[in-house]
């Protein structure tokens, strides 16, 4: 309950890997018991990542979450089509979901990058160009989740270029109108629409109000610079630090830091937030 007297919405927004799952294992086991708790409370749980719609329907199933998500860094917003929370228009329809589009087609990212590639005189390999086979022995996948990875349709991760200096990379990318998400191994050619922000803020301005004396706080949970557009979007910004520290790229901004790294430090930073909020 606030001040004045409204009673209080919340919605969570979580980054996955390193987060909501642990870094090592990818397991969210101390998070369980709460994200149940939060379904009984009706506190929507949000996944933004840069994860495929396919990965992140595995994760959802496996967790029996029913919220809308965000994928492939903030090019689309997926929202079930029998959500009460959120309002729906309905402007493109796919397989259940009303499908918001902020970045780009697979197709047109393709495009980008074969440009990109001839701009820059080099080969710029992307998933599309490399097999299953390749994909698992670069991230450690099994076949099924490489197929999961492989499913690209707003975005295309590329081998990131040794002989090319970031600088030159992002020019390249922002001279054939797109972003690029930079990376130690694979980078992501992504629309110039998207972003984790972006995606957070067309989500909240679509969150339908039950009763009018209700206020919304949103919360957000990230452990890298990939989520700082995220973590800026929301009302409560919280960082899961990695089992060393809280990366540095998210330090310095009185933002909250959870207590322990992965699902136990996401779990006990959403039940005192909630616990704060709610009372």
């Amino acid at each position: 309950m606030t001040d004045d007297g409204l009673k209080m919405a919340i919605i969570i927004f979580t980054d996955l890997d390193g987060t909501l799952l642990n870094q090592d294992d990818y397991r969210c086991d101390a998070a369980l018991p709460v994200l149940k708790e939060l379904q009984a409370k009706q506190i929507p749980v949000i996944p933004v990542t840069s994860k495929t719609r396919q990965e992140v329907e595995t994760l959802r199933q496996e967790l029996n979450l029913g919220d809308p998500f965000i994928v492939e860094n903030g090019s689309a917003v997926f929202v079930p089509l029998d959500s009460k929370q959120f309002v729906l228009s309905a402007k493109i329809e796919r397989e259940g979901y009303q499908l918001e589009l902020l970045g780009c087609t697979y197709a047109e990212a393709r495009q980008g990058l074969a440009a990109v590639a001839k701009m820059l005189g080099e080969r710029l390999r992307g998933f599309g160009d490399l097999s299953e086979q390749e994909i698992g022995q670069l991230t450690g996948l099994s076949e099924q989740e490489v197929k999961r990875a492989k499913a690209r349709e707003f975005t295309e991760p590329f081998l990131t270029p040794d002989r090319v200096s970031q600088q030159q990379l992002q020019q390249a990318v922002e001279a054939q109108g797109f972003q690029v998400v930079v990376g130690d191994r694979f980078s992501h050619l992504i629309g110039s629409g998207a972003g984790k922000g972006k995606a957070v803020r067309w989500l909240v301005r679509h969150y339908r109000f039950p009763k009018a004396e209700e206020k919304l706080i949103t919360v957000g949970l990230g452990n890298s610079p990939n989520d700082l557009a995220m973590l800026e979007a929301v009302d409560v910004p919280i960082v899961v630090p990695s089992a060393k520290a809280p990366h540095p790229g998210l330090m310095g901004r009185g933002w909250q830091v959870a207590p322990a790294p992965g699902c136990q430090g996401w779990a006990t930073a959403v039940v005192s937030v909630c616990d704060r909020l709610l009372a």
